[in-house]
């Protein structure tokens, strides 16, 4: 598959620099909401990635002084009016969520990296990614239930697999927001740091990230997703399948060998 060109006025951009991919959300003016077209593109953008056999890391980040304000409520709020709810919004959940499940199977690490306010969708964006890396001005906003809605957009794949139910019924019904050292303690932020300082420990995490060899990459995160929901002996076959197709790698010989040679 061809890489695609992101042109400037792209809703999201593509740019990969070595094993590292960063998908931009490019819609500054709205707090990069999601609407139809950055949906279809961001499953375009997806497909690609896991396609790419070069690509290890993928970044997600926003443009602007948002990383995402969530659904587009003007698109929303519009077909709510017209009574054409169930069209729109079930178009724009298909390409959506099919780029959320893309990110969630593809053999390669996701990172969201979040300033300013992820709300609603866009806060299900920055957890549903498989780490996430926040500036200490970030600012999470649950924001479903105030206008009488539940989540969606990934929300509960995410935060209730890492907080658990108790928790999330907390974030979903009782927080009006919460800030990135909230989010660091109950484990959804993997390291919160000084908002200049955001890009660059961004690209520290996605490099060092992507000093994994795939197989070790796309191995690990396939049992820990299946590990809640797999039979003891089922998983533990499933760590035989992925450790001897890892240990059958060029990289995992070469790894041994520079171990083994230590101290000789």
């Amino acid at each position: 598959m061809t890489a695609p060109v992101s042109r400037p006025d792209d809703p999201a951009l593509l740019r990969i620099d070595g094993p590292i991919a960063t998908i931009t959300l490019n819609r500054p003016a709205a707090f990069n909401s999601i609407n139809l077209a950055i949906a279809q593109k961001l499953e375009q953008l997806a497909a690609y990635i896991e396609s790419a056999d070069d690509i290890r890391v993928v970044v997600l980040e926003g443009e602007g002084r948002a990383f995402s304000a969530g659904g587009d409520l003007q698109t929303i709020g519009a077909a709510a009016e017209a009574n054409t709810v169930t069209p729109v919004v079930g178009e724009l959940l298909k390409h959506y969520h099919a780029f959320i499940e893309i990110v969630r199977r593809m053999p390669k690490i996701s990172l969201s990296s979040v300033h300013g306010s992820a709300a609603g969708a866009g806060m299900g964006l920055a957890f549903v990614t498989d780490l996430c890396i926040a500036a200490e001005d970030a600012k999470f906003t649950p924001a479903y239930a105030k206008i009488g809605v539940s989540p969606d957009g990934g929300s509960t794949v995410g935060i209730v697999n890492t907080v658990g139910p108790r928790r999330a019924l907390q974030i979903f019904l009782a927080e009006d927001n919460f800030t990135a050292q909230q989010a660091h303690e109950w484990g959804l932020v993997a390291r919160v740091v000084p908002s200049a300082e955001l890009k660059a420990a961004t690209r520290t995490l996605a490099e060092r990230l992507a000093q994994n060899p795939p197989a070790a990459i796309a191995g690990t995160k396939s049992l820990i997703y299946q590990a809640a929901t797999t039979p003891v002996k089922q998983q533990l076959d499933a760590e035989e399948h992925k450790i001897i197709m890892a240990m059958n790698t060029e990289e995992f010989r070469t790894a041994v060998k520079k171990f083994t040679s230590k101290g000789k």
